[in-house]
């Protein structure tokens, strides 16, 4: 069992309810990284016995920090189904607090073959094996790992977007998990047209699964490319995008996020 998985494991609490632990690995500035909140609260929901089809979206609201080490509480519910639909909520509880610490909406589809095409070309750059690794700061053993051609630290540049090859770095093949944690990995948009840190929070973020299963698999334990942009930072709040891809150039998923920052 990975790193990655082994911070994910649930244990069942009753019905629809899951136990669960903070692992300090994944520890962020203030609480937990965005990403494995992400990725765990996705996990319930698949692993909820009444689950069908795989993840095609999931929106997660961070409402409080969760500290490392904390014991959480995971509640699944599903709102409503259809043949090919099914609709989800999960929160993450606190043990002891009763406070509600993340919600998330996750969709669920049995995916079926159809027509398609794609408008978002994979961008040019160097291969991941061309470029020095990143660890970013908080990451523990280390499970996260960056390769950009844009040097840190990620202060004063002339624009927001990055480029950047991302992977978790135990060895564990991509799947929706993986795409979950990956979801925020990045400096916030704000420090890149800053002088050096600023204080800011993710409030909530919402990731679209593009690819289907044999796509992911395909990709094996690969590094993903991924395009960070801001969409606008006004009064407070930073909207940004990301598009994850990977290194055959099939779009893999696409995030939005929001953000207060000081």
């Amino acid at each position: 069992m990975s790193v990655f998985d082994d911070s994910l494991a649930l244990e069942p609490a009753g019905a629809g309810q899951w136990r669960a632990l903070a692992s300090p690995r994944y520890e962020a500035v203030v609480g937990m990284f965005g990403g494995w909140t992400v990725a765990l609260l996705l996990k319930a929901v698949l692993e909820d016995p009444a689950a069908t089809g795989s993840a095609i979206s999931i929106t997660v609201d961070y409402i409080a920090p969760i500290p490392p080490e904390s014991a959480l509480l995971l509640r699944t519910n599903c709102l409503g189904t259809t043949r090919s639909l099914g609709h989800w909520r999960c929160d993450l509880v606190i043990e002891g607090t009763e406070t509600v610490a993340a919600t998330a909406m996750v969709i669920l589809a049995n995916r079926r073959d159809s027509d398609g095409f794609s408008e978002l070309p994979m961008p040019a750059i160097a291969p991941p094996e061309a470029l020095e690794p990143f660890f970013p700061p908080f990451s523990k053993q280390p499970p996260l790992e960056s390769r950009s051609e844009m040097p840190p630290p990620p202060f004063n540049k002339p624009d927001t977007r990055t480029l950047s090859w991302e992977k978790e770095a135990s060895g564990r093949a991509i799947d929706v998990l993986t795409l979950a944690l990956l979801s925020d990995l990045g400096a916030p948009r704000i420090f890149l047209v800053s002088a050096g840190p600023r204080p800011s929070a993710t409030l909530t973020l919402s990731l679209t699964f593009l690819a289907g299963e044999a796509e992911l698999a395909a990709c094996g334990d690969d590094f993903i490319l991924s395009e960070m942009v801001a969409t606008r930072i006004e009064q407070s709040i930073v909207g940004s995008r990301k598009t994850m891809w990977s290194r055959a150039g099939t779009a893999l998923a696409t995030s939005e996020q929001l953000c207060w920052f000081r």
